[in-house]
């Protein structure tokens, strides 16, 4: 039984969450918005967050306050969130209550917290994958327990969002490399309306046995020294052993699922009141109680937890709103790089593919930086990716540096968010971008809010490497182009080089920047093997040479004498449109001007607009099919900002709009954009 100091400071916590509770619900016309309570689990929440050090790292879920509590946040500052007031010390004002972050080096530190139900097991278990990492490496220093031991992770789940695929994942994963991480599942038999026997064909008690290596444990999460004896064996297996572990507590839901979707509307009474049954406070008191606390003493903890949750409430309502002109601030970290430097083409530098310009470019990132580390699908020891893109990286800086993972896009996508808080630097990718759609829950929910909604405090420092593009029957599946669905994300950056220059300029660029950044990369360019291409081959830049995202660069100019007499155009492209804008302008001698973005967010606008309004006519090509790309929207904007500029509409072309790219050449050949079609296009336009 947990000593009667604890015990006692575990009633505080519970009578102050309960106070809490009821004090929301009592004002729910204050409390506007969405939020749940932890009534009925503060038990198991309690247990855990009293065991945790400064030095852990733990994930709550979303009705997580009494863990919130017990690792030492007050009522106010979760108050403060509850109403979305500017103090908010997790989002200032942005995200629901109990959806904290925090760097707080007095309490165990949390990366940004999402509502989608199961997400956080994959960047949580990257946390605990760069805590092994930077133990057997000192690549990053690791803060440490107050008797020298490790820190260990905490990733709190929900029974019902075991079901989602990506905790199979992460647990995949965590028990694949041994990493030091406790999964507590609260089971409360409720997955907001639905119940257990609808959902699920056994608990996670039951499912975790499946994960060889995975070592589990069960308890009653309303019994506090059932609860106390689970999580001090589950933390001190991940802390000793270094190895993960589930913990699997039985919960009763005694408040709503949310405030919104309040429990009457789908539970009798008779279930409510058999959960009632299990309440973990006055369990506990009993607890108390029985451990011969006074009588006088247990009022005296309950007088003063409810008078501090009235006062902290009072408090919090008359607090300061966020100021609306911050609304903008922390969706980017400021990234270091402002110009381009270095040697771009050195006197005795040698032509180079831009698969070897990109593999050059990861070579010397992880010499200079050995909290950089490497991977994805085949991208480790005996291949170095399917293109070759990786080849020698493992051999020459180690398999714990360079590995493969299984086929899991997700969690290649979602474990950088747990790596980059620690201070690593992660490049990972995606074989093709054909198969990054399941890694986009993650860029979505996870990578690309994380740093607007902590904030400030987490931005997500990640190069995701993507080959993209068609390159002569790679059919359906090996052929897409993405570029349209990444920038439909916000809080994300994309890049797409289209030599061997750009490529290691680009890429250098976007390991520094401290926000999340996708690499698009040709297929087709990376060893100019498609007629016409030669040119993405170039003199290799020296290792200092640098672009700053979000820069164009003009390719071919027109000749200046056809430009002021209204004889020429303009072509906005990138990737392989380059190559088809180039053969095109070959056909029409002076009149072309090329303007390469290179960058597609940022995007060089002003590049973009100065070189439209100079031209008059102006045609933006890409690679993707046309209907609602991103070139249609480029085109608009161009046609905004440009209109009285313009001597005739601005003109897109992109690929036939099918769902999917045929396999079959000349089907292939019919679908995307070539420079004869282009050429086609542009005496129209030039004629107007």
């Amino acid at each position: 039984m947990p000593t009667s100091p604890l015990l006692l400071e575990a009633y505080r916590l519970m009578v102050t969450a309960r106070a809490m509770s009821d004090i929301y619900e009592a004002n729910r016309h204050l409390c506007k918005y969405v939020h749940s309570s932890s009534r009925g689990h503060e038990a198991i929440q309690i247990a855990t967050g009293l065991q945790l050090e400064p030095c852990d790292w733990v994930s709550p879920y979303y009705r997580d306050d009494s863990l919130l509590l017990s690792i030492g946040f007050t009522p106010y500052e979760l108050m403060l969130q509850l109403l979305a007031k500017k103090g908010d010390p997790f989002s200032g004002g942005r995200s629901y209550y109990c959806h904290p972050s925090s760097r707080d080096l007095r309490k165990p530190s949390i990366i940004h917290q999402s509502s989608a139900t199961g997400m956080q097991a994959i960047p949580t278990t990257g946390i605990a994958q760069g805590i092994k990492f930077a133990a057997e490496t000192g690549a990053i220093a690791l803060r440490k327990t107050k008797d020298g031991q490790l820190p260990v992770v905490v990733c709190s789940l929900g029974d019902g969002s075991v079901s989602e695929g990506e905790v199979s994942e992460a647990l995949q994963f965590a028990v694949l490399q041994q990493l030091p991480i406790v999964y507590l599942v609260q089971d409360n038999q409720w997955s907001i309306s639905a119940t257990a026997p609808e959902i699920r064909t056994m608990n996670a008690f039951e499912y975790a046995a499946g994960f060889v290596g995975l070592e589990r444990m069960q308890c009653d999460g309303t019994d506090l020294d059932q609860a106390c004896t689970t999580m001090q064996r589950a933390i001190g297996y991940a802390r000793m052993e270094r190895k993960p572990v589930l913990v699997h507590a039985k919960v009763p839901l005694l408040g709503h699922h949310t405030s919104g979707v309040r429990r009457e509307f789908y539970r009798s009474q008779e279930d409510l009141t058999k959960d009632g049954s299990q309440d973990p406070l006055p369990k506990l008191k009993t607890l108390v109680q029985a451990a011969g606390i006074h009588e006088e003493e247990i009022k005296r903890v309950e007088t003063e937890a409810l008078t501090k949750v009235q006062h902290d409430f009072d408090r919090a309502q008359n607090s300061e709103d966020p100021d609306i002109h911050s609304v903008g601030d922390h969706v980017f970290a400021p990234t270091p790089v402002k110009e381009e430097k270095g040697e771009r083409s050195p006197k005795d530098g040698e032509r180079v593919m831009m698969v070897d310009a990109a593999l050059h470019a990861i070579e010397e990132i992880m010499e200079a930086h050995p909290e950089a580390i490497l991977y994805g699908q085949d991208v480790g020891i005996r291949l170095g990716g399917v293109f070759r893109e990786a080849a020698t990286l493992a051999e020459k800086f180690g398999t714990n540096r360079v590995f493969n993972t299984a086929i899991q896009e997700a969690y290649i996508v979602g474990s950088t968010v747990g790596l980059s808080a620690l201070g690593m630097k992660p490049v990972v990718e995606i074989q093709f971008a054909d198969y990054i759609f399941p890694g986009l829950n993650q860029l979505v929910t996870e990578v690309a809010k994380s740093c607007y909604l902590s904030n400030g405090k987490f931005p997500v420092q990640m190069l995701l490497r993507v080959p993209t593009g068609a390159y002569g029957g790679g059919g359906p599946y090996h052929s897409g182009c993405i570029e349209t669905t990444l920038l439909s994300i916000k809080g994300i950056k994309v890049v797409y080089p289209s030599n061997a220059a750009d490529m290691k300029g680009l890429m250098k660029a976007a390991f520094l920047d401290p926000n999340p950044v996708v690499m698009l990369e040709h297929k087709g360019l990376y060893w100019s093997k498609v007629p016409g291409t030669d040119e993405a081959r170039t003199i290799e830049p020296a290792k200092d040479y640098i672009i700053p995202l979000g820069k164009a660069n003009t390719v071919l100019q027109a000749d200046s004498k056809r430009i002021a007499a209204g004889e020429s155009v303009c072509i906005i492209t990138y990737g392989m449109g380059v190559y088809w804008a180039k053969a095109a302008a070959a056909e029409l001698t002076g009149q072309v001007e090329i303007l390469d973005l290179r960058s597609l967010f940022p995007l060089d606008e002003e590049a973009v607009f100065n070189t439209v309004k100079r031209h008059g006519k102006a045609l933006v090509l890409t690679e993707e099919q046309q209907n609602n790309s991103f070139a249609e929207a480029l085109a608009y904007r161009v046609s905004h900002t440009c209109f009285q500029w313009l001597d005739a509409p601005v003109e897109v072309m992109g690929a036939v709009s099918l769902p999917a790219v045929p396999i079959n050449t000349g089907l292939e050949a019919a679908m995307l954009p070539t420079a004869s079609k282009l050429a086609a296009r542009l005496r129209k336009l030039l004629a107007v």
